[in-house]
């Protein structure tokens, strides 16, 4: 469906779950594909939130390419909540889930190429939360905002869109019951379902869309739920 031969794409956090997904889906289209994670990959092994890092990354990019056609900011970043959270914590994870996909985006900006884009993961927590995750909803809330910026910023060169995934299971997990029904799409995501999305954005087919939101959760996030729906039952 999707032909990305000869162009160079940068993600970060590929190592593993979405971002694994979204670059074997790449490399599939026939993509180069450049990995920064903490994790063992093939490329490069950092920490976003260390800005030297990334200074190194992205020259390592630029040197092997020269350019770069498509950013996916995917990394996550910590969770951690108000009562047991330090301010650390939550500085480092607002450096790997905002500071970095700006940092990136501003290194690469003079080497982006003609029709690149900029597609930011960030998350349906964006909207809604758990109690004790304040550090992962801010910094998603942080990315969503800093897409429509990016694209107002970067108009005519760069298109910028983020994806807010729900409920994506990583081990590809099949639930039944409450967990699947409670979602209108009738199942729990899968990675694929995000990287879809991704390569979708990063297309000529979306071409005229820019500066927006896109949130793949079955629906999880249109669906009201009382006490007895879909199998939920209220438990103090």
């Amino acid at each position: 469906m999707f032909d990305f031969k000869n162009k160079i794409v940068v993600i970060t956090g590929g190592a593993r779950g979405i971002g694994l997904c979204i670059r074997q889906q790449f490399e599939a289209a026939g993509a180069t594909v450049c990995v920064i994670d903490l994790l063992d990959n093939d490329y490069f092994v950092g920490d976003l939130a260390d800005k030297a890092t990334l200074e190194v990354f992205a020259a390592k990019v630029i040197a092997d390419h020269g350019r770069v056609d498509y950013l996916i900011n995917n990394a996550a970043p910590m969770m951690c909540g108000i009562d047991e959270g330090s301010y650390e914590d939550f500085e480092y994870a607002l450096k790997v889930g905002v500071t970095a996909p700006f940092y990136l985006s501003k290194l690469f900006a003079p080497y982006f190429a003609q029709g690149a884009s900029i597609v930011n993961i960030s998350s349906s927590r964006d909207r809604m939360s758990q109690p004790q995750t304040e550090s992962y909803t801010a910094a998603k809330g942080g990315i969503s905002a800093l897409t429509h910026a990016l694209a107002v910023s970067l108009s005519g060169r760069v298109r910028v869109n983020s994806v807010s995934p729900g409920w994506i299971d990583n081990a590809y997990t099949v639930y039944e019951g409450p967990d699947a029904t409670q979602q209108p799409a009738g199942r729990v995501g899968a990675p694929p379902d995000i990287a879809h999305m991704v390569l979708y954005l990063c297309s000529d087919m979306a071409g005229f869309i820019t500066g927006e939101n896109i949130c793949i959760d079955g629906g999880m996030t249109r669906q009201m739920i009382y006490h007895g729906d879909h199998g939920w039952k209220l438990e103090p």
